[in-house]
């Protein structure tokens, strides 16, 4: 790749000739092209590459920043949300979200025009009413009043804008918010018609059903027999519609293992634990979910009370995270109730002293050590002798 990346290249469409689906060849091929000074080849590979393995991070970054150079800011924008919205605390990430948010509205808002000595700023600011708008749809909280006024606004745009994807999609998370979920829904079917198979998407327009479950369930009074009845015959309704949707989703897309993990731990949070422990075998292979997978593998392992298995499962999990937050002290938790329930006490109390060290308040570790050394300090019971016979 360093000294000669055209024969590196030569080497990946080798490789693909016999394998064109390999995402490791299409990556090296990318990063050769790059090398080579050849970002469309790059792209074309790069884009294969995301469709096998939407959650891959480091390909998503890459193939996002060339469709921003390409000038397709809207899909490296869109790209950029969804890797955002995968890793909320990658700081790599939230900045390369802002550099092609940055480069799409130089690029699309006329500054470049500007900076090169044509256009103007009343160009720019021609409409102030959209500009108004826009800044709007960027704020994570919109009042009632904004959501309505950003519907109208985005419904007259799609009058003469019908092929502006993220327009559908913005607007069917606004009429989301809204509770106009029928039209959420033909909104985002807009948008599936053309983009077709999408696990984001499918995933959104999933969440779109269940939120209006929940709506309809909010709805009936608890009170009344007869609506408490149908408020769990909803509840029944939505159990299985989103065992189904994740079913179908791992069956389009088996090599997601994101959506194993998912699939995971619908059936977990069912009490289905043998086929939550297939799935979460699977997810474990997929770094972003890795831990959390082995976290409800183990807890699969315990509710079968197969300790032995729990054990060496979050001790396996603890060997993989060095910084101690909350997901570290879930773990330690689980080890230690996992070997209360191997009868190994002593080894069970070290672990929740470790937490007690560093957070007194975590569930209940301070009961379980309190009560620890108060029974160690406790004065042994005196011992009663028999009074002689005389």
């Amino acid at each position: 790749m360093r000294k000669d990346p055209l024969e590196a290249l030569r080497l990946a469409e080798h490789i693909l000739n016999d394998d064109p689906q390999s995402v490791a060849a299409h990556r090296v091929l990318a990063d050769a092209a790059l090398a080579a000074a050849l970002p469309r080849t790059a792209q074309l590979s790069l884009e294969i590459a995301y469709k096998q393995d939407p959650k891959d991070r480091d390909v998503g970054l890459k193939l996002a920043r060339l469709l921003a150079q390409a000038g397709q800011g809207a899909r490296a924008e869109a790209l950029m949300q969804a890797l955002v919205a995968a890793h909320p605390h990658d700081t790599e990430i939230l900045q390369t979200a802002k550099d092609v948010a940055a480069n799409r509205t130089l690029t699309e808002g006329g500054y470049a025009a500007l900076e090169g000595g044509g256009g103007s700023y009343r160009d720019i600011l021609r409409d102030e009413k959209q500009a108004v708008a826009l800044e709007q749809e960027k704020r994570d909280h919109k009042p009632e009043d904004a959501a309505g006024n950003l519907i109208a606004e985005y419904e007259a745009r799609l009058a003469t804008e019908p092929d502006n994807l993220r327009l559908w999609r913005a607007v069917a998370e606004l009429y989301t918010e809204k509770q106009r979920f029928d039209e959420a829904l033909a909104a985002y079917a807009r948008v599936q018609q053309t983009e077709g198979a999408d696990p984001a998407l499918e995933r959104a327009i999933a969440q779109v059903r269940h939120r209006r479950y929940h709506h309809l369930i909010a709805q009936l009074d608890p009170h009344d027999p007869e609506q408490a009845a149908r408020a769990e015959a909803l509840r029944g309704e939505l159990q299985e519609a989103q065992v189904a949707e994740a079913r179908q989703r791992v069956e389009r897309y088996p090599n997601d293992l994101q959506l194993r993990y998912e699939l995971g731990r619908l059936y977990f949070d069912l009490g289905r634990t043998t086929e939550a422990i297939g799935e979460f075998q699977r997810a474990q292979n997929q770094p972003h979910v890795r831990l959390q997978a082995l976290y409800h593998l183990g807890q699969c392992f315990a509710r079968r009370r197969m300790f032995d298995l729990a054990v060496r499962t979050f001790e396996n999990a603890l060997r993989e995270k060095p910084v101690f937050d909350d997901e570290k002290k879930e773990l330690i938790y689980a080890l230690g109730t996992a070997l209360e329930g191997l009868g190994r006490k002593d080894a069970a109390i070290e672990q929740f002293k470790l937490l007690y060290e560093a957070d007194i308040g975590f569930r209940d570790v301070a009961a379980r050590v309190d009560a620890y050394y108060a029974q160690a300090e406790a004065p042994a019971p005196a011992t009663q002798t028999r009074p002689t016979t005389p």
